[in-house]
C-alpha cells in the first residue's frame, strides 16, 4: 500500500507532468503499487478521485492563464486537454460558475484548487482499537460484481446500489445464515485478482461470507490468501464511521506503526443489527506485512 511520502511523490508527477496525458499506471507507478490500491488509498485520504484532482488542477491552470494572457480560448482548450473549446467551456463553467469569456472581462470569481500537500496526522486524537491476527486462507461464498478503479464517482454510487440489492433479495439473509463464525458478518471484499484486471483498471466487489462447505447454487466461492491481519472495529452508523474509520488508518495508523498493506484481498465486515444505529458495530480487515 502506497504510503503517505510515496503518494505526495505521485503527486509531484502529476503536476510536473499535468498538460501530458499521463495514465492512473503510469502515476500509481511513482508509489509502486497498483493503480487500485494507489486510486484506493489517495481517495481516503483526499476525499477526491486522481481523475478530479487533475482536472481542477488544470482548470485552475486554465483560469490563471485565461486572466493572465491574450491567449484563445480554443488554444487554452487544446492545451488543458479537451477537443473542443464547448467541451472546455462545459468543464470551466461547471469548476468556475462562469464561461471562459466571462472570466475573460473579470466577471465573477474563479475556483482555485491548489497543488495538493499530503501531511502525516501522528497525534492519534481518538483512540483506534485494533488486533492482529493470523488466518489461514479463508474460504468464503456470495456474489460479485465488477466496478472500475477509474471512475470513483461511479463506485461511490454503485457499491452501496449493490448492498441494496442483495440486502432486498434475500441475499445477505442467506449469507448470515451460512457463515461458519472463522469470520463473523457478511463482507464486503474488494481487491483486484488478476494481471487481466489490473490492465483493464477495474476490480471485483464482493459481498460474501466464511463457509468453507459447498457453493451454494447462483453463487460463487473466493478464496482469500492466509494472511497477517490487522482488524479494526468500527462503532457508529454506516457509512460514516466506516469512511471516518479507513481515513484514520491510513492518515494515522499506518505512519506511526511501520506496518504496510501486504496488497491482497481487505475486506470489511458487517455485523447483523441495525447499520444505522449509533451502537452499530462492524470491522475492517486490512492484510498486512
Amino acid at each position: 500500500m502506497a504510503g503517505v511520502e510515496t503518494i505526495q511523490k505521485a503527486i509531484e508527477y502529476m503536476e510536473k507532468n499535468i498538460l501530458k496525458n499521463i495514465t492512473i499506471d503510469s502515476i500509481s507507478k511513482q508509489a509502486n503499487v497498483s493503480p487500485f490500491h494507489f486510486q484506493r488509498t489517495f481517495a481516503v485520504l483526499t476525499d477526491i478521485t486522481i481523475g478530479d484532482y487533475i482536472r481542477r488542477r488544470r482548470l485552475t491552470l486554465a483560469g490563471e492563464e485565461l486572466l493572465t494572457t491574450d491567449a484563445k480560448i480554443i488554444d487554452l482548450a487544446n492545451k488543458y486537454g479537451y477537443e473542443t473549446p464547448e467541451a472546455f467551456s462545459k468543464a470551466f463553467r461547471r469548476q468556475h460558475g462562469v464561461a471562459p469569456s466571462e472570466a475573460r472581462k473579470n466577471k465573477g470569481k474563479l475556483q482555485s484548487y491548489n497543488r495538493l500537500i499530503i501531511q502525516v496526522i501522528l497525534k492519534g486524537a481518538e483512540p483506534m482499537k485494533y488486533s492482529v491476527v493470523e488466518k489461514n486462507a479463508i474460504k468464503v461464498v456470495g456474489i460479485k460484481r465488477e466496478f472500475s478503479c477509474v471512475e470513483e464517482e461511479e463506485n461511490v454510487i454503485g457499491i452501496p446500489e449493490f448492498w441494496e440489492e442483495v440486502n432486498q433479495n434475500g441475499t445477505s439473509d442467506l449469507l448470515f445464515q451460512l457463515n461458519d463464525g472463522l469470520v463473523n458478518g457478511v463482507l464486503g471484499v474488494c481487491g483486484e485478482l488478476s494481471e487481466e484486471q489490473r490492465k483493464t483498471n477495474v476490480f471485483d466487489y464482493w459481498v460474501a461470507t466464511s463457509y468453507a462447505g459447498e457453493v451454494p447454487e447462483g453463487m460463487l466461492g473466493l478464496e482469500i490468501p492466509a494472511s497477517k491481519w490487522a482488524v479494526f472495529e468500527v462503532h457508529g452508523p454506516m457509512p460514516a464511521a466506516m469512511q471516518n474509520t479507513w481515513k484514520q488508518i491510513f492518515s494515522e495508523w499506518f505512519p506511526s506503526t511501520g506496518y504496510k498493506h501486504a496488497g491482497t484481498l481487505e475486506f470489511e465486515s458487517y455485523m447483523d443489527g441495525d447499520p444505522h444505529s449509533p451502537d452499530y458495530y462492524s470491522e475492517i480487515w486490512i492484510p498486512i506485512k
